[in-house]
């Protein structure tokens, strides 16, 4: 087969389309033939060589992908050749063929095609499992979002409307925040020209955001804390903004909040499929219905990886970028 690969850690040049070994699925695994897959900024940590794959995991990057099940492993049930699939998997999603535990799947929902379908697995699991399952938003809440209109941001935007929550968002652009809005957030917040942190408390009466999910890290920790409501729940997702930074334990203490980092990509299989378990229960109800959508900013071909790279470097696209065959 062919699969996205990186002989040397570099910029977007470094990412080459060549001729590997076929995957063959093990125990409780089945083997998907890739249809498209979608660009997270992960796969450019990767692509640099800050990243590396868990062990055992394919080395090709791509933590999402849609598909159909070309082939079943040992032990498999519940599933067929045939079936039109999306996955969250470790990597291996720049490729045409990959090797996915089956409790990882999740049916392709109807009415999307195959990019739409393949930009959903990995930032409906990070969103689902850090609001929902660690921070535990609840119907009238408030979410704050930092990088609105990024996959993630666009994903949480919608999945706490539909719960019933109020959902305020950071972004760069007044383009980005439009989209934000039309999505579903209540306030958006320019954070090239306003303070994230004022624009909370004015939009809350002072009161603050009762969740924050964070993509930014060191840069924005002390500030997140500031915004947070009495009883908030920070959530750490992403590190763009540094790893190492200082924290207010008192005031911590004072709000009674409390402060979480998760990453996915790392879990043990049997975490991942009780996350994906989840948002089959919770979420896919919601994309058959229509309330809840990917937002695809553009479809490349696959073997143009190092052109989509570039674009999600920018920062200039909303939602995702999406790689097809």
């Amino acid at each position: 087969m062919h699969a996205i690969t990186i002989p040397e850690p570099g910029g977007p040049e470094a990412l080459v389309w060549s001729e590997v070994p076929d995957p063959v699925p093990g125990d409780g695994e089945v083997l998907v033939e890739v249809a498209a897959s979608a660009v997270n900024r992960a796969d450019l940590l990767q692509r640099q060589g800050h990243y590396d794959p868990p062990p055992g995991a394919s080395p090709y990057p791509g933590l999402e992908c849609a598909g159909r099940i070309a082939a079943l492993g040992p032990g498999v049930g519940g599933w067929a050749v045939g079936d039109e699939v999306c996955a969250l998997l470790a990597g291996g999603g720049y490729a045409e063929r990959v090797a996915v535990p089956a409790g990882q799947l999740l049916p392709r929902p109807a009415g999307l095609s195959a990019p739409q379908a393949a930009a959903l697995p990995e930032v409906v699991c990070t969103v689902w499992s850090n609001v929902f399952m660690v921070a535990h938003l609840r119907p009238g809440e408030t979410l704050l979002v930092h990088g609105g209109g990024s996959g993630i941001g666009t994903m949480a935007v919608q999945l706490a409307k539909a719960v019933g929550a109020r959902v305020l968002v950071t972004a760069g652009s007044a383009e980005k925040l439009a989209r934000c809005r039309e999505l579903g957030a209540d306030v958006g917040i320019n954070y090239r020209e306003q303070d994230f942190v004022a624009e909370v408390l004015a939009a809350t009466a002072g009161a603050g955001a009762d969740v924050v999910l964070d993509i930014i890290g060191a840069r924005y920790l002390q500030r997140n804390l500031e915004a947070l409501a009495v009883n908030g729940r920070l959530v750490v997702i992403g590190l763009q903004g540094g790893t190492r930074g200082e924290l207010d334990l008192n005031a911590l203490m004072r709000k009674r909040a409390a402060v979480a980092a998760t990453s996915l990509r790392s879990r043990p299989v049997a975490e991942k499929a009780a996350i994906v378990a989840a948002v089959r229960e919770h979420v896919w109800p919601l994309v058959e219905s229509g309330r809840v959508r990917p937002v695809v900013d553009r479809v490349l071909p696959m073997a143009e990886a190092g052109r989509a790279h570039r674009l999600v470097e920018e920062s200039g696209h909303i939602g995702k970028v999406v790689l097809a065959r």
